[in-house]
Formats: structure tokens, sequence, C-alpha cells
């Protein structure tokens, strides 16, 4: 499994790549592995606002459906429409092409509630 140094991470599975005030979500690599073969992404509305901790998004697998979790609180300025035809992008390239939203941060300091690598790592694989 990968877990890049430079990403923060939530206990829902999520990466957030931060860059100013924004971030860009997506799921991890140990995310993507338990779905399976991503079959379909439902994106947020571009312009919604969010709070972290809440549903914004879904990802369906061949195995079940799973709800994607804002990390951040703020108004989703960005989502990947790529994903509308190649969903798969989740499973092979989950913290590149496979990133799902950005949200313009309202409140940068809830960053400080998101795991580091190595505090995901020990997460996940206990």
């Amino acid at each position: 499994m990968e877990y890049p140094e430079d990403l923060k991470y939530s206990s829902e599975h999520e990466w957030v790549a931060v860059d100013g005030n924004l971030a860009r979500v997506g799921i991890t690599d140990y995310a993507q592995d338990a779905l399976g073969d991503v079959v379909f992404v439902s994106l947020p509305a571009s312009g919604a606002s969010v709070s972290a901790g809440s549903t914004c998004a879904e990802v369906e697998s061949t195995k079940s459906v799973s709800d994607i979790y804002a990390p951040v609180s703020g108004t989703i300025v960005d989502v990947n429409t790529a994903l509308d035809d190649a969903p798969e992008q989740l499973n092979a390239d989950p913290y590149g092409a496979g990133w799902i939203f950005v949200v313009e941060m309202s409140d940068p300091g809830e960053l400080d509630a998101l795991f580091d690598a190595a505090g995901y790592r020990a997460l996940v694989e206990g």
C-alpha cells in the first residue's frame, strides 16, 4: 500500500493534498483496494458547501457502494469530471488522476484533525 508523505488522511480513508487554501481530495490506496473495481462515481456539485465529516460523493464498485466524506469544510470549486467516463482511475491512480474534488477551505485549522502518513498507516495496518 502507498501512503504518500505529503498528504493528510481522514479516518474515512480520504486523502487531502493542500495547496494554499485549496484541498484536493480522493480516496486512499487502501480504500480503493478494499472497494475492488470501481464502476461509477457520483461527484459532488461544483459550488456546493460541505462540512467536515459530511457525505458529499459516492463510489460504486463491483463489491459495494461507499460514501465519500468531506475531510474539511468549505466550497467545492472543482470536480474530476474525467471520472464520469473513467471511474477506474480511482483504482489505477488513486493519488493522481483518480482525485475526486477540490474544496476551498473555510477553516484550514481542520487539517490539524487529520492524520499524517505515519498515523494513517498505523490506523489501517493496526
